[in-house]
């Protein structure tokens, strides 16, 4: 795992810590959200995170070898027996052995036989405190950005979304709309079909009607050439018709009554 180089002590957990903030720090700079413009140029550690996590730099890292004075115990925990311990917030103990001089002598028991006195080192151990409160108040602060981000992009996404909806609410009132218009056409194509049918009916009735008339026209002409032959004959003969002008009277009369009857309709 790379870690740069600095003048602090570390931890395991304290190293593998920084090493997760500074991935998330190079992956915001990387892959900023939709909407966001940063430049990676910004963060000076930006092209040196990039190749470690390309393995760009295998090889070039120097080999730390521990000193000839020290063996494993000095980096190992040391536990002490404690039969009270008193509660001691990290940014509080960090001010006091930032304030305080090489060497601080912390009482963590209040109990006078059972008292425990730890001698700590200040310039480590005061470094390793205060990297450790930035730390958490760093990723404190990487997790609220993060929601803010997350929050931002739902924000986004909802807006997206809405106008979808809003485009297709227009789309569906214009469906409904030219749907209208088509029924509203079809109504009045049906009218002018019956209109049509009716005018077929009155046409066809005019026609019966005009060859009924014509027919009775020739009819009544016949009646009349009829009627005047036989008085023709009977002035020429000196015979009487009345028989025949009954008849023709008769005729005369039905032939009215008809075209009555032709001209009502």
């Amino acid at each position: 795992m790379f870690i740069p180089r600095c003048k602090l002590t570390f931890s395991h957990y304290q190293a593998s810590k920084k090493w997760e903030n500074l991935k998330k720090r190079y992956k915001e700079l990387k892959y900023p959200p939709e909407g966001v413009t940063e430049c990676p140029k910004t963060w000076f550690l930006f092209s040196l995170m990039d190749d470690a996590l390309h393995d760009r730099l295998q090889g070039k890292a120097p080999i730390l070898t521990a000193p000839n004075d020290c063996s494993n115990g000095d980096f190992l925990p040391r536990c002490r027996p404690r039969k009270r311990r008193a509660p001691v917030t990290e940014i509080s103990l960090a001010n006091d052995l930032i304030a305080g001089g090489p060497e601080i002598e912390i009482t963590l028991s209040g109990d006078e036989d059972g008292e425990e006195a730890v001698t700590l080192e200040g310039s480590g151990l005061t470094k390793r405190c205060t990297l450790e409160v930035f730390d958490k108040e760093g990723g404190r602060n990487n997790d609220s950005h993060e929601m803010d981000r997350e929050r931002a992009l739902w924000r986004r996404e909802k807006a997206v979304l809405d106008r979808e909806l809003a485009a297709l609410e227009r789309a569906q009132a214009l469906l409904d709309r030219e749907k209208a218009t088509l029924e509203r056409e079809r109504a009045i194509m049906e009218r002018e079909r019956a209109l049509m049918e009716k005018e077929k009916v009155i046409l066809k009735e005019r026609d019966v009607v005009h060859s009924e008339r014509v027919a009775l026209e020739i009819e009544k002409a016949n009646l009349n050439r009829t009627s005047t032959e036989p008085a023709r004959a009977e002035e020429e003969t000196g015979s009487s018709g009345a028989v025949n002008s009954e008849t023709t009277d008769r005729k005369k009369q039905l032939l009215y009554l008809f075209e009555k009857l032709l001209e009502g309709i």
